[in-house]
This record gives structure tokens, C-alpha cells and sequence, in this order.
């Protein structure tokens, strides 16, 4: 059974129960005021001693019946209504007299209510010596009652009947937006849309609350959806450039072993046209270039390791670091770096007494990335580096002469694998440097700023947050 049909029913039962009650008690509220005043006015008659005045002639007598009957004489006296219809009540033994009461009788298919009363008569030996019966005609009172039954039973029925079917509308357009949810769910569930959206206009109750909670985590579910997605498309991506990177030194390596081979195979006689020098010297070129595509697939192993850490979610351990010293000593080692520019280290002075938390060997490797960077984009000019402080930052400036670039490729510099001049091919490199620089940095918690322009150089200017006290000694 439906949510909504056991709610049509539940409601409709407790109404149930309650029509029941209350038509019980209005049917029991007349029984007692109809049944209740003609009781009174049949004691009321029935008071006098004379039957004068038990049989009189008053106007609110005239529906009334009455007979008394003496028991040693069997003298029986009736009312003149009572006489007039030929009826007779019946009388019970004087044994069985006990009092006054009532009781119900048919006589002749007609329903009367009787009032009978022990009478005792002065002068007799034998008490009670008559009894006293007063009755009414009730058939009235029963026909109203039957119909006050009838009505309520008809009108309970119908109100139940009206309820339940108003209930059932009730309950179906409350609930049709819980359908409404199952279709998006099943939806979901057969499909991959999750741009679904649950449409909902009512006023803000549980069913509102469960709609906006269910559009809320199709909302989440999409944007991780998404997220993964990219994820993995980034992750196939990767893949495939860190194949291509790797194709061209291995395609180098086995070229250069396969020339080696083959002279080192040759026969004493057969190297006529070589001379021994020229063998050496060709030997060590291969030699050579196997070493350098060795080292570069050792710096492409080791930076696809660093950023599969950091994918991994794995950080480093953090201390307050000095960047006055620090600094000097990356200024220092920048200097023996190959390059073409002109290395320009400005006055770091500012940042004595400064201190960032991080980590000191991360933070270093970061700024020789950008250094490294400019010197490969700076065929001639210079590389400037130096610092500034902005109120409770500091920021580490690279910045060349060097080629630069557009601005609309400044937002995909630290994307992995990216390289800015790909298509001119002026510059070594497998575009993984500037990722890694980016991870450091997001982990000391700052932010990189590029300024650039085509033709003119570049500047990176590294935002760190600066410690508010010194680290105790």
C-alpha cells in the first residue's frame, strides 16, 4: 500500500471513530431529552391521590392513558381515551409490585411507555390494594429518533465517503512532488544527466525542505561527477604527454646503443674507413647523448613522482623558516646556473627578520623552478630577483627580459605538461616545472602573480604569508 493511501486511511479511520462518537452522543442526547420529558410528565400525573386528579382533563393530559386497578375487588377504572380505543394494560401480580417504575410495551402493534405505581387504600386490609398505570403513545418519539438515526448514520457515511475520496485528492497532490523525486532519482539511476532539477513552487514545509535537500545533492553529485571527469580526462592527458616525453629519449638512447652495437661488432678488418679516433669520438658522443636523455628522464621521473604525490594528497612538514638567509643562499647557487642572461640579485635586506612556515628545501626547489625558468626564455637581457613586503605578506620576485607571452596563455602556464612556446620549440623542457612550483606554493598556503607581455619578459611574483613573532630560540 502507498504512503498516500495509508494516509487516506488512517485519517479516514480516526474520523471514523470520531463521527461514531459523535453521533452517539447526539443520538444518545435526544433518547434521553425525548424519552426524559415524557418520563416526568407521566410522574407528574401520576402524583394525586384522587382519580380525579390522576385522570383530569388538563390539555397536556390528553395524550396520556391511564388505569387503575384494584386487586380484592378486580374493579378496573380506565381514562376515557384509554376506554375509547378498547385497550387494556396488562397487570402484573400484586406480589410482584415493588415500588414505581417503567417498561416498555406493544399493545396492538403501537409502542407505550408505562408508568406504574403501588397505590395504597386506607380501609383495606390487604396493601397495595390497586395499582396505578399511566402511558403514553411514543410513536412519535420513536419515529423521530429512528430518522435522527438514520440521518447521522447517512450523514456519517457520506461525510466519511467525502472525506476519504477529498483525503485521497489531498494526500496525492502533497505526495506528488515526492514522485516528482522519485522520477529524478530514477532518472539519475537509468542515465547521466545530473543537470536535473527538481521543480518545486509550494510553500517551504518538510516536502520543500526534502526537494531543496534533494536538488542540493544533485547539485554535489554533479559537480563531483564532473570533478571526476576531469580527473580523469587530466589523468589520460597526463598519460599521453608523459609517453610522448618519454618516447624521444628512449628513441635516443636505443638509437645511439643500436650505432654502438654495430661498431663494436665490426671486424678488425672492416673498419678500414674509421680510423680509431674517429670511433672513440663518435663512441663518446653517443655515450654523451645517452647520459643527457638519462638525466632528462630522470628529472621527468622525478617530477611526474612529485606531482603523483601531490594528486595523493601528501604534504610535508612545516617550520618557521628565515627568508632573509635562505634567499642569499638561492641567490648565490642561482648564479652557477646555466644561462645567457645576465643574473641581477637585488637588496634582500627587507626580509631580515622575516619568517614564513614552510618547508625549506620545498620553498627553495619552488624559486629555482621560476629561476631556472627565465634564464630558458631569456636568450639575452637580464633575470632580476628580489623581495617585497605588503603588509602581512611577502612577495618573491622573478623577473626577466626574456621572450614573455600572450596573456591568453597565462592561465594554462601551470597546467602540466604546458609549455608556452611549443609550437616555435625554442626552449628544452617537459612543462612540468611550473606545476610543481604551483603545488609548493598552494601548500605554504600563498598565491603566484604573473605579469606578462610578448616580447618584453615576464615577471612571477611569489605571494607568501608572513609569521605575525619570530620562532623562539
Amino acid at each position: 500500500m502507498s504512503i498516500k493511501l495509508r494516509l487516506t486511511a488512517w485519517y479516514s479511520g480516526i474520523l471514523a471513530v470520531m463521527l461514531l462518537a459523535f453521533s452517539a452522543a447526539i443520538y444518545g442526547f435526544f433518547y434521553i431529552n425525548t424519552y426524559g420529558d415524557l418520563k416526568d410528565r407521566l410522574r407528574d400525573q401520576a402524583k394525586g391521590e384522587s382519580l380525579d386528579v390522576v385522570f383530569d382533563n388538563r390539555l397536556d393530559a390528553q395524550n396520556l392513558y391511564g388505569q387503575m386497578y384494584f386487586y380484592d375487588s378486580g374493579k378496573l377504572i380506565q381514562s376515557l381515551n384509554l376506554t375509547n380505543i378498547d385497550l387494556r394494560f396488562d397487570i402484573p401480580p400484586r406480589k410482584n409490585l415493588k415500588g414505581d417504575g417503567f417498561k416498555d410495551a406493544y399493545y396492538k402493534g403501537y409502542h407505550f411507555l408505562i408508568y406504574q405505581k403501588a397505590v395504597n387504600v386506607q380501609g383495606y386490609d390487604h396493601n397495595p390494594a390497586a395499582i396505578l398505570q399511566m402511558a403514553a403513545y411514543t410513536g412519535e418519539q420513536d419515529k423521530l429518533l429512528e430518522r435522527l438515526k438514520t440521518i447521522l448514520i447517512a450523514g456519517s457515511f457520506a461525510t466519511l465517503i467525502a472525506a476519504f475520496t477529498f483525503g485521497l485528492f489531498l494526500a496525492r497532490k502533497a505526495m506528488s512532488p515526492i514522485g516528482k523525486v522519485i522520477e529524478a532519482a530514477e532518472g539519475i539511476q537509468t542515465g547521466n544527466d545530473l543537470s536535473v532539477r527538481i521543480e518545486y513552487d509550494g510553500p517551504p514545509d518538510e516536502i520543500g525542505r526534502l526537494i531543496r535537500t534533494v536538488n542540493s545533492m544533485i547539485g554535489r553529485m554533479e559537480g563531483f561527477y564532473k570533478n571526476l571527469e576531469e580527473s580523469y580526462a587530466a589523468q589520460r592527458r597526463f598519460v599521453s604527454d608523459a609517453s610522448h616525453e618519454l618516447r624521444t629519449p628512449l628513441t635516443t638512447i636505443r638509437g645511439n646503443i643500436e650505432l654502438l652495437q654495430k661498431v663494436w661488432e665490426l671486424e678488425p678488418g672492416e673498419n678500414l674507413v674509421m680510423d680509431e679516433a674517429a670511433i672513440r669520438q663518435m663512441s663518446m658522443e653517443s655515450v654523451r647523448d645517452i647520459a643527457d636523455e638519462a638525466k632528462r628522464m630522470s628529472r621527468l621521473v622525478g617530477d611526474m613522482l612529485s606531482l603523483a604525490r601531490a594528486d595523493t594528497g601528501r604534504t610535508f612538514e612545516k617550520e618557521p623558516v628565515a627568508l632573509e638567509p635562505m634567499m642569499v643562499e638561492v641567490a648565490r647557487r642561482a648564479a652557477f646556473l646555466p644561462r645567457e642572461a645576465e643574473w641581477v640579485a637585488g637588496d634582500l635586506s627587507v626580509l631580515n627578520g622575516k619568517y614564513v612556515l614552510g618547508n625549506k628545501d620545498y620553498l627553495q626547489q619552488m624559486l629555482f623552478i621560476f629561476i631556472d625558468n627565465a634564464f630558458k626564455y631569456t636568450p639575452s637581457g637580464e633575470v632580476s630577483f628580489d623581495a617585497v613586503v605588503y603588509q602581512s605578506q611577502v612577495g618573491l620576485r622573478v623577473k626577466d627580459t626574456g621572450i614573455g607571452m600572450e596573456k591568453d596563455e597565462v592561465p594554462y602556464i601551470f597546467d602540466r605538461f604546458y609549455r608556452a612556446d611549443e609550437s616555435r620549440g625554442i626552449t628544452e623542457g617537459i612543462g612540468l616545472g611550473l606545476s610543481i612550483a604551483k603545488w609548493i606554493i598552494d601548500e605554504h598556503g600563498g598565491s603566484v602573480e604573473v605579469v606578462t607581455r610578448q616580447g618584453e619578459g615576464t615577471t612571477f611574483v611569489i605571494w607568501l604569508p608572513l609569521l605575525f613573532a619570530a620562532p623562539l630560540e
